[in-house]
């Protein structure tokens, strides 16, 4: 399994807007796409702006696969010019526990 970790940073004013954008996302991508197994969509205790999108994949090939969606490409264009500072963290899936 892979994962990646994504954080953004919200301009202030758009907090709302980019959590409508992102929940829809989050929600279409794990429905939508048999290789999306985890989206999760988490905001900081210490700054209601800064959110990071925890995301597993079956692999690499199924994140690609992701970025080719409807609901991706339209959340990119809806994201534009919210976002102040990204940065993205790659992973492997080593261990993951899951409810019996």
């Amino acid at each position: 399994m892979f994962c990646i970790v994504v954080k953004n940073t919200v301009k202030a004013g758009y907090r709302e807007q980019y959590l409508a954008i992102m929940k829809e996302n989050a929600k279409a991508s794990v429905e939508n796409e048999a290789g999306c197994l985890v989206f999760d969509v988490l905001v900081t205790q210490q700054d209601d702006h800064c959110f990071y999108l925890y995301e597993i994949y079956i692999n690499e090939a199924a994140l690609a696969a992701h970025k080719q969606t409807t609901h991706y490409l339209e959340s990119r264009k809806q994201l534009a010019g919210l976002i102040e500072d990204q940065s993205v963290l790659r992973c492997d899936v080593m261990h993951q526990n899951l409810p019996s």
